[in-house]
């Protein structure tokens, strides 16, 4: 593996979404990471249609860059393998309960006996001193406990509904990534390993609170919570004659230009709800009522190229599919076609950033069920017919 990463090795214990994608993170950026999965597989590798079994979608998204053992966390055997396998590694990283890994003797200190300099990462739910520790935790959980779905209702029909993307997963994964990585520049500082746990509530709570915490951060309050543009119901994609468009008139310069555009140029200067951006926060829901009207008179086409030459930010709405056609994407070879050794011709996306030096490259597709067991395990002198004793279960 090449990149920035190369020579860093993590166990990598977790499963369905955004354990793994915090390890892809790593392994796509040149870390070695070995993905230990049970007999029977990551739970995503049996999401969504696949060409074989236990390779779906999904689970080919937050895979790659990875070689997958098959352990079974039941035989002793096996956790003395993991623990082996600790010894050679910079990071360990699991998403199972801090008591069920002690109970499995894979906790922090277990590891750390193993290898004082490890890393040893812990994704959990929620902060293991508060009442909430032992709850199991799934995105739409978290979403709820932070809550999201109550500002979509808010902003919309008065569902709270939760937002249609795993985004807690993948917020929560990428600030994993970061963590673990502070804490190996500290270790290389430094000489010593340490256990960071990353707790997915806490670490949602300042994406949701850091807009719309608003008058409430003063003590007494100065206000009520909530950021009044952000829950605008009139803040949507903008429907026009014949289909929508997605424009945002934020700053002065962008008022001023947008009413030149409707024959209204006096307009930021006599209406006072136009004077200021406090102002205009005060008022948008009406402000964006406004555009909304006028953006329907003309079509699609019109408003992508007028808003443009008035400097105003405007892009068109995508779907799923025409995301996949986007002339941007496409010029910058974003969704690349590669051949996957077993399951053909698949769409990949790029690892993170863009590297003047330490490219990641030379991609490892992801891998099916085990498929580097006897690899991995040799390399600890615990491959098949090894002489390396092993410890019968008791």
């Amino acid at each position: 593996m090449a990149g920035p990463l190369a020579g860093l090795r993590v166990i990598d214990l977790t499963s369905v979404l955004m354990g793994p994608f915090t390890t892809q993170v790593l392994g796509d950026l040149g870390a070695d990471v070995i993905k230990i999965e049970s007999p029977q597989g990551d739970t995503v590798r049996h999401i969504g249609t696949a060409r074989n079994p236990a390779m779906g979608p999904c689970f080919l998204h937050v895979n790659r860059s990875k070689r997958s053992v098959v352990l079974d966390l039941k035989l002793k055997q096996d956790r003395q393998a993991i623990l082996e396998l600790a010894k050679t590694a910079d990071i360990f990283m699991s998403n199972v309960r801090p008591a069920a890994m002690a109970r499995l003797q894979l906790g922090y200190e277990d590891v750390r006996a193993a290898n004082p300099r490890i890393i040893y990462v812990s994704l959990v739910g929620y902060g293991q001193d508060g009442p909430y520790a032992q709850r199991a935790a799934y995105d739409d959980m978290i979403q709820a406990v932070c809550a999201v779905p109550s500002l979509v209702a808010q902003a919309g029909d008065g569902v709270p509904r939760y937002v249609p993307l795993a985004m807690v997963d993948r917020i929560v994964g990428q600030a994993a990534a970061t963590a673990t990585l502070a804490a190996v520049i500290h270790r290389d500082k430094t000489g010593r390993g340490q256990r960071v746990d990353i707790p997915m509530f806490e670490t949602m709570v300042p994406y949701v609170m850091g807009e719309h915490m608003m008058g409430l951060t003063f003590d007494p309050p100065l206000g009520p919570p909530g950021y009044p543009r952000l829950l605008a119901s009139t803040r949507q994609a903008y429907p026009t004659r014949d289909g929508f468009v997605c424009a945002l008139v934020y700053t002065d310069k962008h008022w001023q230009s947008f009413f030149e555009l409707m024959g209204q140029p006096d307009r930021c200067s006599t209406d006072p709800r136009l004077a200021s951006i406090g102002n205009r926060t005060t008022h948008i829901n009406d402000l964006y009522a406004e555009v909304s009207a006028f953006l329907l008179e003309h079509s699609t086409a019109y408003w992508l190229e007028a808003l443009k030459a008035a400097d105003i930010p405007v892009m068109p709405l995508h779907t799923l599919e025409s995301l996949l056609e986007d002339p941007h994407l496409h010029a910058v070879n974003y969704f690349e076609m590669v051949d996957h050794p077993t399951e053909g011709r698949v769409r990949q996306m790029p690892p993170l950033g863009r590297w003047s030096d330490s490219v990641p490259d030379s991609l490892r597709p992801a891998p099916t069920l085990g498929q580097h067991t006897d690899e991995v395990l040799a390399e600890i002198g615990r491959g098949r017919g090894s002489s390396c004793p092993i410890i019968e279960e008791k």
